[in-house]
């Protein structure tokens, strides 16, 4: 199993970023998938998720609403994280996540995101 961020970088305020999460190893499309976000000090938290479902439903965490988007392409294996409109408090390290059930829970290495000028 295996996620790979990738994406991320040193971007000013208001910029934007795209972050994409390639999968292998497991049933791509049958996981729930998200994003979570880590800053220095600070615990990990959830910024965006979709489901597996054919309509992939959408969750954002409030401060990401009307900036972030989350996609997934089931053909490439591959979730996305639009962001837009990116303030300094969004740096933090962006982690991707596949779940399943209970007990299918993966993890990537993460990508920083720095936003400054």
């Amino acid at each position: 199993v295996q996620l790979v961020e990738s994406g991320g970088g040193l971007v000013q305020p208001g910029g934007s970023l795209r972050l994409s999460c390639v999968a292998s190893g497991f049933t791509f499309s049958a996981y729930y998938m998200s994003w979570y976000r880590q800053a220095p000090g600070k615990e990990r938290e959830l910024v965006a998720a979709i489901s597996s479902t054919a309509a992939g439903s959408t969750h954002y965490a409030d401060s990401m609403k009307g900036r972030f988007t989350i996609s997934r392409d089931n053909a490439k294996n591959t979730v996305y994280l639009q962001m837009n409109s990116l303030k300094p408090e969004d740096t933090a390290v962006y982690y991707c996540n596949a779940r399943y059930g209970t007990r299918n829970n993966y993890w990537g290495q993460g990508t920083q995101v720095t936003v400054s000028s």
